[in-house]
């Protein structure tokens, strides 16, 4: 098999593992985009509380979690994957695929996640939080978002991707991550909804991140239920960050570490 050959292999695996994961093989994902609230959330649990989507992830959010990992790959930026916020592990299944299919054995994929569902937000500093939390639509609807560890390490391995190289987190992200025995970060995708969960990733996580890793932050523009954006433009302020952020679609950004910046 020649090159040419081998790199269309490996596009097609991905393209498809990408079909699969989002369950889009035969059918259209809920547009993210779409202004009518009632339609949009009629089509998201449809399509994934009740449906057979492992990740909430519209495709140009893979898309673009693709191209990070093929160019911390192929630039040979050092250090591991890590998505703090999984649900049932379709982002991370991607990752662990694209590094296999580039052939790197050596970076792990950190699974983080309460494996729980959602934390509840303290109502006195984030009572928008509370409120979205404790209403029917999450508790009910939703059912908090919560996959169990058990059914995420079976979809890794559905997909033949359960290894040595895929590591779980399990827990509270305030108590997992400063203990946890990772060293170097190249890529780390923040999903975890909510504003002391994004603030314990970026604080536990960021002094790890290589120079030329990527940071995602997946809610950044959801403004109507969550206080994403002010941890992120918090932390970012705090540590002097500079480095543009950069709109994968209208509620996911994405920008990439290109100096140090001093410790808190």
């Amino acid at each position: 098999m020649n090159i040419a050959d081998s790199d269309t292999c490996r596009a097609l695996y991905i393209d498809l593992l990408k079909k699969s994961i989002s369950d889009t093989i035969y059918g259209v994902e809920p547009n993210a985009e779409n202004s009518n609230v009632i339609e949009y959330v009629s089509g998201f649990v449809r399509h994934y509380i009740d449906g057979r989507a492992i990740t909430m992830l519209p495709r140009c959010r893979l898309d673009h979690l693709q191209a990070c990992v093929a160019q911390i790959v192929t630039e040979g930026i050092p250090g591991d994957l890590i998505e703090t916020g999984v649900w049932r592990g379709g982002a991370t299944i991607l990752m662990r695929a694209l590094l296999k299919a580039y052939g790197d054995r050596e970076r792990t994929v950190w699974v983080a996640d309460s494996f729980e569902g959602l934390p509840e937000p303290d109502a006195n500093l984030f009572p928008k939080e509370a409120a979205v939390y404790h209403g029917p639509t999450v508790q009910r609807v939703y059912k908090k978002m919560a996959a169990t560890l058990e059914e995420v390490r079976e979809n890794f391995n559905s997909y033949g991707l359960l290894d040595k190289q895929v590591h779980f987190l399990k827990g509270w992200f305030k108590d997992t991550l400063p203990t946890a025995s990772i060293s170097q970060l190249a890529l780390m995708r923040l999903d975890g909804d909510y504003y002391e969960s994004t603030m314990d990733s970026l604080s536990n996580l960021y002094d790890k991140l290589s120079i030329g890793g990527i940071v995602i932050i997946d809610d950044y523009g959801e403004d109507l239920w969550t206080n994403c954006r002010q941890a992120v433009d918090q932390f970012r302020e705090k540590r002097a960050i500079k480095d543009p952020m950069i709109s994968v679609d209208s509620k996911c950004v994405w920008w990439r570490r290109t100096a140090d910046v001093p410790r808190a």
